[in-house]
């Protein structure tokens, strides 16, 4: 079940709606998170996990902007609960940023002289038959 801060008003209209995805989401995340880790190189381990974390904010994104689906409400309720990145989902609105995987590869500061992340480089400027693995995210 997907964690909701004790304390808060419960949740708007159309929750049950959206919490099996979350919470099938929220599984996948556990798994992830506890997935062993040998043999695996230092970066490796947290892809999975932004992986997945890529996917909530994106359902959540696609729900009220795409589809127009949940309510204004109910959107705010998830951004607030730290279910959806609501950096990530900004960068989204923006052009030329609609399939950022993460907000890392958009840092300067975490790159090698200040450029940007390679996944952020169009497939036809990358030299033909090299693979390109994003060492944040994995994408």
């Amino acid at each position: 079940m997907v964690k909701v801060r004790k304390g808060t008003k419960p949740p708007p209209d159309g929750w049950d709606l959206i919490e099996p995805t979350l919470d099938e989401l929220e599984g996948k995340m556990r798994e992830a998170e506890l997935a062993p880790h040998e043999g695996k190189r230092k970066v490796e381990v947290h892809w999975p996990i932004f992986k997945i974390h890529h996917q909530k904010s994106r359902y959540l994104y696609d729900l009220y902007y795409k589809r127009k689906t949940i309510s204004k409400e109910l959107y705010d309720y998830c951004i607030k609960q730290s279910i959806g990145d609501k950096n990530l989902i900004a960068q989204w609105k923006k052009q030329g940023y609609e399939n950022l995987c993460c907000l890392r590869c958009i840092q300067p500061r975490d790159t090698n002289f200040n450029k940007k992340c390679i996944c952020r480089v169009p497939k036809e400027k990358l030299e033909e038959g090299k693979v390109v693995e994003c060492v944040h995210c994995g994408c």
